[in-house]
């Protein structure tokens, strides 16, 4: 499956108008037109994948602890909007299932493998499992900070799309290794913190065919978009999508 990303794709949903890696963030996402979000997804005591972003439940729910401690049918119960807002109350952590279903014939969704220390290959079996027995009318693509993670999946499923995410490295070297590590993994994009971006770090992709993206901290402007764009950039993970507009209504 050949994945043309959009200029623009949702961060966590869209985590700052709604509670992050929510049904609710999802909505969100499609009120304001986006094509594409990105989740980060985990897995319960009982290998079902949902979404969280945290190795702990204790900042965007009402549970404490690891994830994998619980069942999901407790992770179920778990209030998961009421830190970001009142009004979110009922809000819970959804399974990928779920989400899956939500963006089917809707939006495009690039999944994070996100799994807590020692659960990467149950996590990975979790959700190439799930995904393998759904029929998909969904866009997708995996991507991870975690090689190992990124590695597993690529066995599982060998014509998956993969991306490679990356939050700091300090020497020219270093990049060659990551870029190697990419080429090796077949992966189709490389994700950059925007701290680290430059014109000479996105030729170097470029000459791979690596797609690069970027994310940060906290939401990028519309004008630092701008110059990202025009500087190589594909794609760029935003928290709030209100002065994207124009963007979003080509």
């Amino acid at each position: 499956m050949i994945i043309n990303l959009p200029k623009i794709i949702g961060h966590r949903g869209v985590k700052d108008l709604a509670p992050e890696n929510t049904i609710s963030s999802l909505e969100e996402s499609v009120k304001h037109n986006l094509k594409w979000i990105e989740v980060d997804v985990k897995i319960s005591k009982d290998n079902i994948p949902f979404l969280l972003h945290d190795d702990l439940l204790d900042r965007t729910t009402s549970g404490k602890g690891y994830p994998y401690n619980y069942l999901y049918k407790e992770i179920l119960e778990l209030d998961a909007g009421s830190w970001f807002d009142k009004k979110f109350n009922n809000v819970y952590p959804p399974t990928l299932e779920e989400v899956l279903n939500f963006c089917s014939n809707r939006i495009g969704v690039n999944i994070e493998l996100k799994p807590n220390k020692g659960k990467e290959k149950e996590n990975v079996d979790a959700i190439s499992s799930l995904i393998k027995k759904k029929k998909l009318n969904v866009q997708y693509y995996f991507s991870s900070f975690d090689y190992y993670s990124l590695e597993l999946m690529r066995n599982k499923m060998p014509n998956s799309n993969l991306g490679y995410l990356v939050d700091n490295f300090d020497e020219e070297k270093i990049l060659a290794l990551i870029i190697q590590d990419c080429i090796n993994l077949k992966c189709f994009s490389i994700g950059f913190s925007i701290d680290l971006i430059s014109q000479k770090l996105i030729k170097s992709c470029k000459e791979e065919n690596l797609k690069v993206v970027v994310y940060s901290d906290s939401n990028i402007e519309y004008t630092n978009a701008l110059k990202l764009w025009t500087m190589g950039v594909e794609s760029i993970f935003i928290d709030n999508p209100t002065n994207y507009k124009s963007v979003l209504d080509n």
